[in-house]
């Protein structure tokens, strides 16, 4: 029997008004959008008031289609990325038929919009490609390719700033074949590389870039610069890079999309050097990077360990919601599936406070002494994880963020968890 955890519709006491709330947390509102296996709700954190976007995906169509990975790879690669410019998944919730995607709502809609009424000025469409790169880079340091790049998945906040979304073809390093490339033939036909078109695997970020030069020529131009009805007469014009540009163009936008759209991978500019441009730095825009409280991205740190233990936030952990506990260990609500095994993980229960536990663990830190020899693949890291699940539990996540699994297996299990035994209530491998 399938366990409602989804209560439909639920009457306000005092009130004439029903309304759809979803795991007793958010009120879903109206349809935004749908598409063949999802429908888009707008919707509002019932204890925050935080207006979300609510994506309701139906398991069987998507199992029928063959895409569940497609939706596993999503969930993953959103919950990697954390930069300004890209859509925030704040969580993903599940029942038997369904999975939800609630994320960060953006109500300026798709920048395709703006490029339909006609081109936009130089300096608004610098704006959007400065921030566009700002995105593709940060994705490109996790890893992360997105491969669908195109106006209408980059969306616009109340702020005109822009907002990359849809990963659902987006791939990981654990995605490459054996050769280091892709495969995978995906995107949208007038946004794709000519190396995707050749079927030989190719670097995903390089092929990223291309699409942001594509872009970038149909914000300042209006429509694209490979446009013919017939699809395999536009495969021709994007393997032999055959386009034009119109003459209000800029010399310095002329120079750079030149550099953008080559057919040669290896030849084209990567992002550092686009970065580099006179044309790309003309009033150029630096959002700063949303640091994750999971992510260690202090450059002050010194450098001499070649081993850290990366700790969440002292001040504010992230809060583990009770439906994320009991999916962590019931069959019933099991989300596990749902995410790709990038890492092996260990994890334990603590009764101790927060504040104390953050300590613990970095006094545990200096007591090892991580200044451990460089590995055979490098140096070792590892990062922790701290999850709040209530006032007087909290669950800690070890994981190996590099270096040799073998010599963190060993560092582990002769190190870490003895002198950690203190504070355990619980271990789970």
């Amino acid at each position: 029997m399938e366990v409602q955890t989804v209560r439909e519709y639920q009457r306000e006491s005092g009130s004439d008004e029903t309304r759809r709330i979803l795991f007793g947390k958010y009120e879903m509102g109206r349809l935004l959008g749908q598409g063949t296996f999802a429908k888009v709700y707008k919707g509002k954190n019932m204890a925050t008031q935080e207006q979300v976007a609510i994506k309701v995906i139906h398991k069987d169509l998507v199992k029928k289609q063959g895409l569940m990975d497609q939706i596993k790879r999503e969930i993953s690669v959103m919950h990697l990325v954390k930069h300004p410019n890209i859509v925030e998944l704040k969580e993903v919730l599940a029942t038997k038929s369904k999975v939800f995607f609630v994320m960060e709502y953006v109500r300026g809609g798709e920048l395709f919009a703006k490029v339909e009424k006609g081109k936009l000025k130089e300096d608004v469409g610098r704006k959007y490609f400065q921030q566009l790169i700002s995105a593709v880079d940060y994705c490109h340091s996790r890893g992360v390719s997105h491969r669908d790049l195109k106006p209408e998945n980059l969306l616009l906040d109340d702020k005109e700033d822009l907002k990359v979304s849809d990963f659902g073809f987006s791939a990981l390093p654990e995605h490459h074949w054996n050769d280091g490339l892709l495969h995978t033939q995906c995107g949208t036909p007038a946004y794709v590389a000519p190396e995707v078109l050749r079927k030989k695997g190719y670097d995903g970020a390089k092929a990223d870039i291309w699409s942001c030069g594509v872009i970038l020529f149909v914000l300042l131009a209006g429509y694209l610069p490979f446009k013919n009805s017939n699809l395999m007469k536009m495969y021709v014009k994007i393997l032999k890079a055959e386009y034009e540009f119109p003459p209000w163009f800029s010399k310095g936008a002329k120079e750079l999309i030149s550099k953008l759209l080559v057919v040669d991978p290896r030849k084209r500019i990567t992002i550092p050097e686009i970065k580099k441009t006179s044309w790309f730095q003309h009033r150029v825009l630096k959002p700063t990077v949303v640091r994750s409280d999971l992510e260690d991205n202090d450059e002050s740190r010194p450098k001499n360990k070649e081993e850290r233990l990366v700790l969440g936030s002292k001040h504010s952990p992230p809060f583990l919601n009770a439906f994320e506990l009991i999916s962590s260990m019931s069959s019933v609500f099991d989300l596990s599936s749902l995410f790709e095994k990038r890492k092996k993980c260990s994890t334990f229960t603590s009764k101790c406070p927060v504040p104390k536990l953050v300590g613990r663990l970095e006094s545990a830190a200096k007591e090892l002494d991580f200044g451990v020899a460089k590995g055979r693949k490098g140096k070792l890291e590892m990062t922790a994880k701290v999850f709040e699940v209530a006032p007087e539990v909290s669950m800690v996540e070890f994981s190996k963020s590099s270096g040799d699994t073998l010599e963190y297996t060993k560092f582990y299990e002769d190190h870490l968890r003895p002198s950690l035994k203190d504070i355990v209530w619980a271990w789970q491998e």
